[in-house]
C-alpha cells in the first residue's frame, strides 16, 4: 500500500492575504490581529483569528500571550475569546487628544474653500447632536454660527442628517425614539420634526449621496455635506459647505455636491477608510 501523505494538501491550507513577505512578520501578523479584532463587533476565539488571517495556530497564541501581557488584548476565560484590551482602547484615547481629523481634514478644507469662494466646515456626530471641529471661512462671506465647538441638532443640519444617513436605521431610531427628541431653531419648524419625516429624507441621502439643507440652521442659508466613513463604513465626521441661498442656482447644487463628496472621500482615504461609491 502506498503510504498516506503526512503533509496537508495546498487547498486544504488557509487562504493567505495576497501580500508580500514582511521582513518583521511578528510585527505586522500583531498588528494584522489588532486590526482583525478592531473591526469585529465582539471577541474572537483565537481559532477564529487564525483561520481568518491565515495564520498558523501556535504562533496566533504565542502572538495573543505577548498582547495581553502587555494589555492590547484581553482574554475572557468562560468564553474562551480573545477582545480589545485597555492598551488598545489608551491608543484609541490618544488618536482622539491628537485631534487627527481636524489636523487631516484642515488642509482639505481650505483646498475647497479656495475652489469654490463658499465657507467649510467638518462635523462629529456628539449624541443627538453635531460638533463642528473645524470651520474654514471664504473670503467675503459672513460668519456662521457653525464655529469650532458649537453643537447644533443633527436633524436640523446638512452635516447631521448626512451622517444620520450612513448609520444604520435602528441606531437612527434609538437616537430619536419620540417626538421630544426633535427641536427647531425658528419659529417657522424644519419639515423634519419627527422619525418617519427624518426617515424618509435620509432615504433621499443615501439614495443621491449627499445631504442638503436650506434654511433651518440659519434663515437664508444653505448647506451641502457628504459623510466621512471610516473602514468599516461607519461615519466618523461630515464634510459640509455653507452660503447664501440666493447667491447659490439650484441647478449648481449637484455639482457643489460633487465636490463636497470628493473632499469627503479624500479624507475617508486619509483616515484608511471606506470612501463612498
Amino acid at each position: 500500500m502506498v503510504a498516506m501523505e503526512t503533509m496537508p494538501r495546498a487547498a486544504e491550507q488557509p487562504a493567505q492575504d495576497a501580500r508580500p513577505a514582511s521582513k518583521v512578520p511578528a510585527a505586522e501578523n500583531t498588528l494584522r490581529i489588532l486590526k482583525l479584532l478592531a473591526s469585529r463587533r465582539g471577541p474572537m476565539a483565537a481559532s477564529q483569528i487564525a483561520s481568518s488571517l491565515g495564520l498558523p495556530r501556535s504562533s496566533v497564541y504565542h502572538l495573543l500571550g505577548v498582547m495581553e501581557a502587555n494589555g492590547f488584548v484581553l482574554h475572557l476565560h468562560e468564553e474562551q475569546r480573545y477582545g480589545l484590551g485597555i492598551s488598545a482602547f489608551e491608543l484609541s484615547s490618544a488618536y482622539s487628544r491628537q485631534e487627527p481629523l481636524s489636523r487631516l481634514g484642515r488642509p482639505l478644507l481650505a483646498s475647497l474653500v479656495d475652489a469654490l469662494g463658499e465657507s467649510a466646515h467638518l462635523a462629529v456626530l456628539h449624541g443627538r447632536d453635531v460638533l463642528y471641529i473645524v470651520e474654514e471661512r471664504a473670503k467675503n462671506r459672513p460668519s456662521l454660527v457653525t464655529d469650532v465647538g458649537v453643537r447644533l441638532p443633527s436633524h436640523l443640519t446638512a452635516s447631521g442628517r448626512a451622517i444620520l444617513a450612513a448609520l444604520p436605521k435602528s441606531q437612527v431610531r434609538a437616537l430619536y425614539p419620540n417626538a421630544a427628541a426633535f427641536t427647531a431653531r425658528h419659529e417657522t419648524e424644519s419639515p423634519i420634526m419627527k422619525y418617519s419625516a427624518l426617515s424618509s429624507h435620509l432615504d433621499q441621502v443615501r439614495q443621491r449621496g449627499y445631504a442638503t439643507e436650506h434654511g433651518e440652521v440659519t434663515p437664508g442659508f444653505g448647506s451641502i455635506a457628504a459623510a466621512v466613513t471610516d473602514h468599516l463604513g461607519w461615519p466618523t465626521a461630515a464634510v459640509a459647505v455653507t452660503f447664501l441661498e440666493e447667491k447659490v442656482a439650484a441647478d449648481s447644487w449637484p455639482v457643489l455636491a460633487a465636490r463636497v463628496q470628493k473632499v469627503a472621500n479624500e479624507l475617508s482615504v486619509r483616515i484608511h477608510g471606506r470612501p463612498a461609491k
